[in-house]
């Protein structure tokens, strides 16, 4: 039995541009996203640069409500995947849902959740942690 797969749309959220042509563009001119790091103090480190996503409005692909409660992780797989979905022309409604699906898997999650929750749990206990 032959399956078809059709690519229909496509996003993008990376260190070099935050949609597609973008990041195209980055990588046909050799950009790099190496930085210095932001988001936290490096002075412990010995490397203080990685490649950081920078600059993502997420308020263009879900409200603030929602972005607050999720890792950054998923908000980049979810802006990425409303990135593809428009691009499809599927941001209409002129599709049937019962004919799309998204899968998306993670091992553990999202670290700084895990992170910040493992703090909650030993300084105030199992029954502090957020579900």
């Amino acid at each position: 039995m032959k399956r078809r797969v059709v690519v229909t749309g496509m996003g993008a959220v990376t260190p070099v541009g935050n949609d597609v042509a973008t990041t195209w563009q980055s990588l046909l001119d050799g950009v790099s996203g190496a930085e210095l790091v932001q988001k936290f103090d490096t002075s412990g480190f010995t490397v203080r640069f990685a490649c950081e996503v920078k600059g993502l409005d997420l308020l263009q692909y879900m409200d603030k409500k929602d972005a607050r409660k999720m890792d950054p992780y998923i908000q980049f797989a979810l802006s990425a995947s409303v990135q593809a979905f428009r691009d499809a022309g599927l941001a209409e409604g002129n599709f049937d849902p019962d004919m799309a699906g998204v899968v998306i898997g993670s091992g553990i999650g999202g670290l700084k959740t895990f992170e910040e929750e493992h703090s909650v749990f030993l300084q105030r206990g199992p029954n502090k942690v957020s579900p």
